[in-house]
């Protein structure tokens, strides 16, 4: 990132700019020099903040923009029609996008059900992950039936740490179980500023959904 007059006090000529931002561009060259492994990632998305998601349907769509196979299995989340699955329903060689929830905790009201559901996804999980064609899974949600013992933590923590080398795993939700934050090779919490539902604002499509 470039630094502005405004933020240091001073203005720089063009050259000394161009000198700085050479400086820079070897220092970045040096670390990346390092940086010489390939391996599988596990990633979590946790926190209060919304987006966790969104973003890893981000990469899903990287994915699809280099050709590479992605499964996407949610948790909880079913009951609702999503532009996410629209678009990746036009790629049926590329992604398999299976919603396997019946809706959140507070609205099902049904124990039994719901960890019999969180099974169901979880095997999804398993032959996704176990399957030499997918690059990536995603996990969408699991955290949340972490969170309520739907799915025994130790053998998730399991599976996870004997998937295939290059196989990318992604997990979403919030209250990320420590053991799984412990195991992941990138962790990111969002953390929430504001919020339009704390105006009485509800979810709309191509935002929420």
């Amino acid at each position: 990132m470039t630094e502005t007059p405004a933020a240091t006090g001073k203005v720089r000529t063009e050259e000394e700019h161009a000198a700085r931002m050479k400086k820079k561009q070897a220092a970045r060259a040096k670390i990346e020099a390092t940086k010489t492994r390939e391996k599988g990632l596990l990633i979590v998305h946790t926190g209060k903040g919304k987006g966790k998601t969104t973003a890893a349907m981000g990469m899903v769509l990287r994915c699809i923009g280099h050709g590479k196979k992605a499964g996407v299995v949610q948790f909880v989340k079913g009951a609702l029609q999503t532009g996410e699955k629209v678009v990746f329903d036009a790629f049926p060689d590329l992604v398999e996008f299976r919603p396997m929830g019946e809706g959140f905790t507070w609205n099902t009201q049904n124990r039994v059900r719901d960890m019999e559901m969180a099974r169901q996804a979880w095997e999804e999980v398993k032959r996704m992950i176990n399957d030499p064609t997918y690059h990536l899974v995603l996990a969408d949600e699991l955290n949340i039936v972490l969170r309520f013992d739907y799915l025994p933590i130790d053998e998730v923590l399991e599976v996870l740490a004997a998937r295939p080398e290059m196989k990318h795993v992604v997990v979403t939700g919030r209250n990320a179980p420590q053991a799984l934050m412990d195991m992941a090779d990138l962790v990111t919490e969002m953390t929430e500023i504001k919020h339009p539902y704390r105006a009485g604002i509800k979810g709309q499509p191509g935002i929420e959904f």
